[in-house]
C-alpha cells in the first residue's frame, strides 16, 4: 500500500496529460481538419506536454517514482496490448503481395540507416529507434525497441517526433504523388501509402485523403491492410535487433534468450488471443457474438492506446529541452533520407511488380 501511495501522483499527472493530448490530437484533427481520425498522433501531443511541463515547471519528487514507473512499466504493458490489432489470418489472406514488398522496404532502411549511422555520426540507439520507427510502424516500434536497447529519454522523444515529422508529410503529399506516378491503379496506390508512410492513423488519414479526392474507397483498405502486414514485422525485428545490439556492443555470455525481451512474448500471446477468437467466434465455438468480440478488440486497442500516452506523458515529463539540443541535426537528416529512400524503393518495386502483373 505504500509503494502504491509513492507510485500514484507521477501515474495521475502523466494520465492527466494524456486526457488533455487526447483532447488535443481530436480537436486539431477532427474538428479543425476535418478528419474521421486525426492523423496526429496522441502520443506526439503527450511527449510535447509532458516535455513543455519539465523544463517550464518545476516537478516535485513526490512524482518521480510514478513517472519512472510508468516510463518502465505501463509501456511495456501498452506494447504487449498492441498485439490484439494483429490477426495472422489477415495477414495470411492479404499478405501474398504485400510481404515480399515490406520485406525489401524494412531491409533496404535498416542498411541505409546502417550506413548514414556512420556518415552522419549519429549514435547506435538513435540509429536503431530510426530504423525500426521508419521501416515498420513509427512510434509504436519505437516505444517498443526502446526499452530493448536501453535507449535514453532525450533519443525516444527525438526518434518519436523525427518519424512524425516525416510521417504527416508523407501522408498529405502522397496521395497526389501516387495517384500520378500509378496512373490511377488503385492496388500499387494502396500498397505504396502502406509501405512508405510511418504511422498506422498516418497511412489511414492519407487513404481517407485518396478516397475524398478521387472517389475511391478500395486504397484506403488495401493500404491498411499494407500497414496491418507490415506492423506484424515487429514480432521479428525487436528480438533481431537486442540480438544484433548485444552484438555491436561485445556483450560477453550474451544469448538470445538473455537478449530477448520478454514482454514479446505478451505481445505474440495477444497475437495469438487475436487470431483464436476471430476463428473461434467465426466458428461459433466461443459463446459471444461477433459484435461483442469487437467490442472487446475495441477495448483492447484503446486500452493499449491509452497505456503508451500515459507512457510517452511520463517520458515526456523526464525529457529536458537541453537533452534534445545537444543530439543536433544530424538525426534529423537520418530520418529524412530514410523515409525518402522506404518511398523510393517501394516505387520502384510496386512499378515491377505491375511491369510482371503481379498486381
Amino acid at each position: 500500500m505504500q509503494k502504491l501511495k509513492t507510485l500514484l501522483p507521477g501515474i495521475i499527472l502523466a494520465t492527466l496529460i494524456y486526457f488533455v493530448a487526447d483532447f488535443a490530437s481530436s480537436f486539431i484533427g477532427q474538428d479543425l481538419l476535418s478528419y474521421a481520425k486525426s492523423p496526429i498522433s496522441v502520443v506526439l501531443f503527450a511527449v510535447l506536454i509532458g516535455i513543455f511541463i519539465s523544463n517550464f515547471i518545476e516537478i516535485p519528487r513526490m512524482f518521480e517514482d510514478g513517472i519512472n514507473f510508468s516510463v518502465r512499466y505501463v509501456l511495456r504493458f501498452g506494447i504487449i496490448l498492441l498485439g490484439i490489432r494483429i490477426s495472422l489470418s489477415d495477414v495470411l489472406e492479404y499478405g501474398s503481395i504485400s510481404i515480399p514488398l515490406v520485406v525489401l522496404c524494412i531491409a533496404t532502411v535498416i542498411i541505409a540507416v546502417r550506413l548514414l549511422r556512420k556518415v552522419l555520426n549519429v549514435s547506435t540507439k538513435m540509429s536503431y529507434l530510426i530504423a525500426i520507427g521508419t521501416s515498420i510502424c513509427g512510434a509504436s516500434a519505437i516505444v517498443a525497441m526502446a526499452p530493448v536497447i536501453n535507449a535514453k529519454k532525450g533519443e525516444i522523444t527525438y526518434a518519436i517526433a523525427n518519424i512524425t515529422v516525416f510521417g504527416i508529410l508523407g501522408m498529405f503529399l502522397y496521395p497526389y504523388v501516387a495517384h500520378e506516378a500509378f496512373s490511377g491503379n488503385q492496388s500499387a496506390i494502396g500498397l505504396f501509402l502502406g509501405t512508405a508512410i510511418h504511422e498506422t492513423a498516418q497511412v489511414a488519414a492519407s487513404g481517407l485523403i485518396y478516397e475524398q479526392q478521387y472517389s475511391s474507397s478500395k486504397v484506403l483498405e488495401v493500404a491498411t491492410i499494407t500497414k496491418l502486414v507490415r506492423n506484424t514485422f515487429l514480432l521479428a525485428m525487436i528480438p533481431l535487433f537486442a540480438y544484433i545490439y548485444a552484438r555491436e556492443r561485445d556483450v560477453k555470455d550474451y544469448s538470445l534468450r538473455s537478449v530477448f525481451p520478454l514482454f514479446v512474448l505478451g505481445f505474440v500471446f495477444m497475437v495469438i488471443v487475436r487470431t483464436a477468437g476471430d476463428h473461434l467466434v467465426t466458428e461459433n465455438i466461443l459463446l459471444i457474438t461477433e459484435s461483442l468480440w469487437a467490442d472487446i478488440i475495441q477495448v483492447v486497442k484503446v486500452g493499449s492506446g491509452v497505456c503508451l500516452s500515459i507512457a510517452m506523458a511520463a517520458l515526456g515529463l523526464s525529457t529536458k529541452a537541453n537533452e534534445l539540443r545537444a543530439m543536433g541535426l544530424k538525426p534529423f537528416a537520418a530520418g529524412l533520407i530514410a523515409a525518402f529512400i522506404v518511398g523510393v524503393v517501394s516505387f520502384i518495386t510496386i512499378h515491377l511488380f505491375t511491369a510482371f502483373s503481379l498486381i
